[in-house]
């Protein structure tokens, strides 16, 4: 088997024995599919799903007051949430340009948990603690740490066959205790279905893996790799790091404006964000083929004229669905229900624009 150089997730020689194919993410060698993505995808959606997203970093950020110093640095608001909540916000840098997306879990006013992108960690971790106090700590725990995450409608009914906490609210966690070992259960994911991320220690990674694969055995559970969960959230219309957020593309751009705190006094290009969403130029839009075309990340979107008005950031195969869907940046006033076209090598297709997700949301139903 050729497999490409690079990091290795702690379940790397699981994968390896269950033939799973792989590929580089953010220089991590993971899983992209085992048993075909099609039928990974359709079990999430349909049954229950386990993917290894170990190359997700992990920080902390300890000391008096860690929450209120994040909430200075990071665009949501950390005072929306208390203890035991997680929340979706980013890290930009002073254009306004998203430096990297990420999950907080709040601890407690003295830690923050954080999950950014693996390519970023260090990144996140570096310019975090630039900032902060003597009396703050910023540690990044990248290697300390695994994170399996148990996806689709029966994760609950798996993880309680292991005696693993279930059934709490959206974005929020609990700490638990499986044969000894701490871990946090968070009602998290990147699937639009109800889920589960499980983050432990990287040394009991494996057994955790082995028990949740065979607790899940009677609700044909199969393990799923990193091509599965680029489909399943580009049908939620989930923005990726790399591609539809990133230095050149803020979190206005991307239609993550929820995600910022507007009202908060500060953080980081807190006046660029204010100034670009009074005069935005630009909006991440889905689109969704209404011929054959698929579209793929930098296909150019072309007006009737021929002119590139805008670019596929992410684009796929929906196999919920059975046609191409994407998410493409196009002029603001390109409303839901026009229709676009995209240059797709030689020829151009017509592609329908519309306001994602691509399917009904899951991720908080019963």
């Amino acid at each position: 088997m050729d497999i490409p150089a690079g990091l290795h997730s702690p379940l790397h020689e699981r994968h390896v024995s269950a033939g799973a194919k792989f590929a580089e993410f953010g220089g991590w060698v993971m899983p992209v599919e085992y048993s075909g993505v099609v039928a990974e995808h359709t079990a999430v959606r349909e049954r229950v799903g386990l993917f290894d997203v170990s190359h997700l970093g992990k920080a902390v950020v300890k000391g008096p007051g860690a929450a209120g110093y994040l909430n200075t640095r990071l665009t949501n608001d950390l005072r929306k949430i208390g203890p035991g909540q997680a929340q979706y916000t980013l890290l930009c840098d002073t254009s306004g340009g998203t430096v990297d997306d990420m999950i907080a879990y709040l601890r407690g006013d003295d830690e923050v948990f954080l999950i950014p992108n693996a390519a970023n960690t260090t990144e996140v971790v570096r310019r975090l603690s630039e900032g902060a106090p003597d009396d703050i700590e910023v540690r990044n725990l990248h290697h300390d740490y695994a994170v399996l995450a148990v996806q689709g409608t029966l994760s609950d009914e798996v993880l309680a066959s292991i005696g693993l906490p279930v059934g709490h609210d959206y974005m929020r966690f609990e700490v638990a205790n499986l044969d000894g070992v701490e871990l946090t259960v968070c009602r998290t994911g990147y699937t639009g279905e109800r889920g589960y991320e499980l983050v432990c220690p990287a040394e009991s990674a494996g057994a955790l893996w082995d028990a949740v694969l065979a607790a899940g055995q009677q609700y044909q559970i199969l393990p799923c790799g990193l091509a599965a969960r680029d489909t399943l959230r580009t049908e939620m219309g989930y923005p990726l790091h790399g591609n539809d957020l990133g230095p050149q593309i803020s979190p206005v751009a991307a239609g993550a404006t929820w995600a910022v705190g507007w009202k908060k006094d500060t953080f980081d290009g807190v006046e660029p964000l204010r100034a670009e969403r009074k005069a935005r130029t630009r909006l991440l839009r889905g689109i969704r083929a209404i011929g054959r075309g698929i579209p793929r990340h930098e296909m150019p979107v072309v007006d009737q004229d021929g002119s590139v008005i805008g670019v596929v950031t992410s684009g796929t195969f929906s196999p919920t669905l059975k046609i191409g869907i994407g998410l493409a940046l196009l002029p603001p006033d390109t409303e839901p229900g026009s229709t676009v076209s995209v240059q797709i090598r030689n020829r151009v297709e017509p592609f329908e624009v519309v306001k994602p997700p691509f399917v009904t949301p899951g991720v908080r139903g019963d």
